[in-house]
């Protein structure tokens, strides 16, 4: 998920006073402050690297800089090698997936002689196939990125049609996968061009000057009126106007509207915390977690795999090794490739795996998942593992960063930066990849026939959305939480997926609210538990589908009514449709059907939403809870 930002102005007499000027454009310092101010707003969505590209009259190429890392190394580039003065501007901030976050795979990529300048927010998937055609007509490349193929075949385009609008919808329709595309060319130093498909651009509406964004974020500060770009639309911007088309090149409309919060709030795209928004974020997070996993004959593919498919055939055993919210996602990957690939899942707290002495051999594959990728007990586990002659692949979500380097495959999650300390819409990316890796190992070791295996990528794919309608029912679970504000104690039980759920839901509420909250395995409570249980406690239950597993569901409603004649107050988690339930429970907050292994990405949100609303309500920092850090680098 990255950051962009587009810019082009008739020119100002000073950006201080902000005095539109007017007949021929007038080239400034304007385009490089905005873009610059609007990627500070946008870092939240990459911090891999950052670069800008201009043009303006009498430039006859682009004038660009870009470099790895935050966005202050750009900037101080900048002072020491300024950019001319310009009229139109596009920046980038990035969130590396193809290629490694270095100064040349940063954006903007350029063509046509240095004349064309491209930024991009997505993947596309047939970039490899669109590689080698271009790479056989003679195009040269010099990054590891798939924006630069979107960059050389837009630049031929170009050459055939001169009309950089034609060009981009020409490009459009040759790419597969999600983009946002932003392009400039020195031909033309006031127009940007625009493209839109699976991935958001917005549009600011200024007086002498328009701008864009992958939110408002980018311009809010200069203007809070908007135009919403729809789907497979291309936008092109000058000073004055602002046109909008389809793919075809036929007329379209985008939908016009104001921004009702200032820039204050920009950084964190309108919503009250980072936290808030990254749970929002979540339908992205899945869907683009399982963007381009399956090749041109349908079956699935890992990001980077070096161990031979021999080797993984002969696995035995699979250990998976992490801490926290990453540990939990392990344990919902337990009952996944268990189920699909009848392997044993051993799931091990990335801190304990190497000092007990662990049986591990040249038939163990492990299985390492960190958000960051330089989580130093999983590190250390990871290289405990490969000393023992394990194969490893890890699941992160940071390009380049130590653990996927030291692991011989990788499975990124795509989930875009979590700004946030309290983990969320890295949880449900976790999930999503060990599903993938879970069928994956099912095709690679005949336990899934071909089909099996689509029909199970299908239900997935539907996933998304169902996420999206657990969020628009979640204002039933915030008033809730307000309303529970003063409690000290909650109890969380599940069963069968629902248990590491449960666990999940206990953890956020701890990080958040700092209060005494505890997920049991729903089987366990006449084992002790229940005495815990007294007269008004709060608890929640996560019920199994009725459509599931064979008496899960009968046996968790069981655990509603044994607890409730207890005077327990129960907030249960059920899926619609489920009218067993409705009777025993205090609280409902319904879920869309899904099937068993799959519901922990809805059954989750709920919690998340609780944990936050419960500590906002106590007034408590929600990004940044006390005593925690995002990333955990020593052991």
């Amino acid at each position: 998920m990255c950051g962009i930002v587009g810019y082009t102005g008739l020119g100002f007499v000073s950006a201080e006073a902000g005095a539109v000027g007017h007949g021929a454009p007038v080239a400034s310092e304007r385009p490089l402050e905005v873009a610059l101010e609007g990627l500070k707003r946008l870092e939240y969505r990459g911090y891999d690297s950052a670069g800008v590209a201009l043009v303006g009259p009498g430039l006859e190429q682009v004038s660009f800089s870009k470099k790895a890392g935050k966005l202050g190394n750009l900037v101080a580039d900048l002072e020491s090698r300024p950019l001319p003065a310009a009229t139109a501007a596009i920046g980038h901030t990035r969130w590396a997936t193809h290629g490694g976050p270095t100064d040349t795979n940063a954006h903007p990529h350029l063509a046509d002689g240095g004349r064309l300048a491209v930024i991009h927010n997505g993947i596309i998937e047939n970039f490899a196939a669109l590689r080698r055609d271009l790479s056989a007509d003679g195009v040269p490349f010099v990054s590891d990125t798939d924006t630069e193929v979107a960059a050389q075949l837009l630049a031929k385009e170009y050459r055939a049609s001169g009309d950089l609008t034609a060009a981009m919808a020409a490009t459009a329709r040759r790419l597969v996968g999600t983009f946002t595309l932003l392009a400039v060319h020195a031909d033309d130093p006031t127009t940007v061009v625009g493209a839109r498909h699976d991935s958001p651009l917005v549009v600011g509406l200024g007086e002498g000057e328009n701008f864009l964004g992958s939110d408002v974020a980018a311009f809010v500060a200069h203007t809070k009126e908007a135009l919403e770009l729809g789907q497979d639309q291309i936008v092109t911007l000058t000073p004055t106007s602002v046109d909008v088309s389809d793919f075809d090149g036929k007329p379209a409309q985008g939908k016009r509207f104001t921004v009702d919060w200032d820039a204050s709030a920009a950084e964190k795209g309108g919503f009250s915390s980072f936290m808030d928004k990254e749970i929002h974020d979540q339908p992205h997070a899945v869907a683009d977690t399982l963007l381009g996993r399956t090749d041109e004959a349908g079956n699935i593919v890992l990001d980077d795999l070096r161990i031979d498919e021999a080797v993984l055939r002969a696995v035995d055993k699979i250990i998976v090794v992490a801490c926290g919210t990453a540990a939990y996602a392990g344990h919902v990957a337990k009952y996944a490739i268990e189920h699909w690939c009848r392997i044993p899942v051993e799931v091990e707290l990335a801190h304990e795996f190497r000092y007990r002495d662990p049986i591990v051999n040249s038939k163990t594959l492990v299985v390492a998942v960190s958000q960051s990728g330089e989580t130093m007990d999983t590190l250390m586990a990871v290289r405990h593992a490969r000393e023992q002659g394990a194969k490893v692949l890890a699941i992160v979500n940071t390009n380049g960063s130590t653990i996927p380097r030291e692991s011989d495959a990788v499975l990124y999650t795509h989930a875009g930066p979590e700004i946030a300390v309290a983990s969320t819409k890295a949880f449900l990316a976790q999930i999503t990849a060990a599903y993938i890796l879970g069928l994956y190992l099912a095709q690679l070791r005949g336990n899934k026939f071909p089909d099996e295996v689509a029909a199970i990528l299908a239900e997935l794919r539907e996933m998304p959305r169902k996420v999206q309608t657990v969020l628009e029912r979640s204002e039933y679970v915030r008033a809730t939480a307000r309303s529970m504000a003063d409690q000290d104690k909650v109890l969380f039980l599940g069963r069968h997926v629902g248990f590491p759920v449960a666990l999940e839901g206990a953890l956020k509420l701890k990080e958040l609210a700092y209060i005494h909250a505890e997920g049991f395995a729903a089987g366990e409570l006449k084992h002790g538990p229940i005495a815990l249980i007294d007269e008004g406690q709060p608890v929640f239950v996560i019920v199994p589908s009725p459509r599931g597993r064979d008496q899960l569901h009968s046996k968790v409603v069981s655990n509603i009514q044994e607890i409730r004649a207890r005077g327990a107050r129960t907030l249960v988690i059920a899926e619609d449709g489920d009218d067993e339930v409705r009777r025993y429970a205090d609280e409902i907050f319904w879920i869309p059907q899904a099937p068993t292994l799959m519901q922990p990405l809805l059954a989750v949100v709920p919690l998340q939403i609780f944990a936050m609303a419960l500590a906002t309500a106590k007034g408590l920092d929600v990004d940044q809870p006390r005593n925690l850090a995002k990333s955990v680098t020593v052991e």
